[in-house]
């Protein structure tokens, strides 16, 4: 792969989208594309869309956990490896499946996903941002919104 050249041409992104995601797995992926040449490297994440084909809600708290492993991952990297992070939203599972989880239900975990990015994590301020920048008076992460 070194000798190929395709290091200097592209930047792999590692996807994974589990609330218990393996973070040592993680930096030891990234320690093997360093080695390989990759100078930079991507995250893709998703704030809905990726925990269940027949899924509806958006459980925000899966997506949070996620977020948030991912920010550790990055912690545990070289400084200057990390280029960015897809933040996916899927809609469907496959081109013949039903739509789920549609984007309206889904806007407040894309906020306390971005939010926890932002801030580098997830706390009762973050918590309290998101209310008040949605306009909401609980925001409810372990159990689907009402």
């Amino acid at each position: 792969l070194s000798e190929s050249g395709v290091p200097q041409l592209v930047q792999p992104m590692i996807w994974d989208y589990a609330a218990d995601l393996d973070v040592e797995g993680k930096v030891h992926l990234i320690e093997k594309y360093r080695r390989c040449g990759f100078s930079k490297v991507w995250f893709a994440s998703a704030f809905k869309g990726a925990t269940g084909v027949n899924q509806s809600l958006t459980l925000i708290g899966h997506h949070l956990k996620n977020h948030l492993q991912w920010l550790e991952v990055a912690s545990k990297s070289p400084a200057d490896v990390l280029e960015g992070i897809a933040l996916t939203g899927w809609q469907r599972y496959d081109h013949f499946s039903v739509l789920c989880e549609l984007f309206p239900v889904a806007i407040p975990s894309l906020a306390v996903c971005l939010q926890a990015l932002e801030n580098g994590g997830y706390s009762e301020k973050t918590k309290e941002n998101v209310e008040k920048l949605l306009g909401m008076s609980n925001l409810e992460t372990e159990t689907f919104m009402r």
